[in-house]
C-alpha cells in the first residue's frame, strides 16, 4: 500500500508544525509579537524564538496559547509530540533550554570551554567533533549550539555574567584562525551591555566548583534553577536549598576573579599570543 499522501501543506514533522501553527493562530488573530507578550505576560522575544524553532518553550507557555488562542489542547499535544521527537538538543537540555529561553537573568561558570551562548561556529565545531559528534548530526548540533547566541541580543536580551576559569582560554583551537575569531568575539562580546565576562587566574586557589561547569537561571516568577554540567552529563536543579549552595559556592568564585575590566586585558593578552596566519 503506499504511503498516505499529507493533505493539509501543513509539515509532519512535529517541531516545524509546531512553529507553523503557533505563526498561524498569531496572525490570524491580528496580533504582533509584542502584543502578544503584552497579553501572556512574557517576554515578546520568547514567542519569536518559538516561531523560528529556535526553542520549544514550556509546556507551560503552550497551555497559556492554547487559552489564548481557544484551541483547547491543541498546541500543547504539539509541544508534547516535539518534545519527544528527536531535535537538536539531546533529551536532557530540552527542559533546561525551554526555562533557559524564559530567564530574566543568567549567569554562568565555566571550568574548560566557552559557555554555548558565546561560542562561535568554528569553536562549537571543534569543541562538539572531539566529544565524538560526527556528519549530519554535527552540523546540526552546532547549528543548535551557535543558534542561542539570539538569546543574548536585541535591545531586550537579559543580562548575562559568566565567570571563565583560565583553563578556558588556555584551551586554544587547532584551528589558530578559528581560536583567534573566537577571542575576538568574545572581547567584543565583553563590550555589549548586557554582556559581564570575568577571568578567574590559576592563582586564585581551590573552590567550591572546581570541576562543575554551572549555568544559573532566574526566571519572570522569582525563582533561580541551576544547570550543572560535565562532560557525559547535566543535571537540571530546582531545589532551593541545592541552588542556594550553588549560588554560595559561584558568588566565592566570582570574588576570586579579576573585575571585568581586568578581564577584558586578560582576554587580549591570550589574543596577542595567538600566531597569526602566515598566508594573510
Amino acid at each position: 500500500m503506499p504511503p498516505r499522501r499529507a493533505i493539509s501543506g501543513r509539515s509532519q514533522e512535529p517541531r516545524q508544525r509546531l512553529t507553523e501553527e503557533l505563526r498561524r493562530l498569531r496572525l490570524q488573530k491580528g496580533d504582533s509579537l509584542r502584543q502578544l507578550g503584552e497579553a501572556l505576560g512574557w517576554d515578546w522575544s520568547l514567542f519569536g524564538k518559538m516561531e523560528k524553532g529556535q526553542t520549544l518553550g514550556s509546556p507551560e507557555v503552550a497551555e497559556a496559547l492554547d487559552h489564548y488562542y481557544g484551541t483547547p489542547g491543541l498546541l500543547l499535544a504539539l509541544w508534547e509530540l516535539a518534545a519527544a521527537n528527536p531535535s537538536q538538543f539531546k533529551e536532557q537540555y530540552r527542559r533546561y533550554m525551554a526555562l533557559e529561553a524564559e530567564a530574566v537573568s543568567l549567569w554562568h561558570y565555566g571550568v574548560s570551554i566557552l559557555p554555548g551562548m558565546l561560542q562561535t561556529e568554528g569553536y562549537a565545531h571543534e569543541v562538539l567533533a572531539a566529544s565524538g559528534t560526527k556528519g549530519s548530526e554535527l552540523m546540526q548540533q552546532v547549528e543548535a549550539r551557535t543558534g542561542r547566541r539570539e538569546l543574548l541580543v536585541g535591545e531586550d536580551a537579559p543580562p548575562f555574567r559568566t565567570v571563565l576559569s583560565e583553563a578556558v582560554l588556555c584551551m586554544s583551537l587547532a584551528d589558530t584562525e578559528q581560536w583567534r575569531t573566537q577571542l575576538e568575539d568574545l572581547i567584543e562580546a565583553a563590550e555589549r551591555p548586557n554582556i559581564t565576562v570575568q577571568v578567574l587566574p590559576y592563582g586564585s586557589g581551590p573552590h567550591g566548583l572546581v570541576s562543575t561547569d554551572v549555568m544559573f537561571l532566574r526566571l519572570s516568577d522569582g525563582r533561580t534553577v541551576a544547570y550543572t554540567e560535565n562532560a557525559y552529563q547535566g543535571e537540571l536543579i530546582q531545589e532551593t536549598a541545592s541552588v542556594e549552595r550553588l549560588q554560595q559556592a559561584y558568588d566565592a568564585v566570582r570574588d576570586l576573579a579579576l573585575s571585568p575590566v581586568e578581564s577584558r586585558k586578560f582576554v587580549m593578552r591570550m589574543l596577542e599570543e595567538v600566531p597569526c596566519d602566515p598566508s594573510t
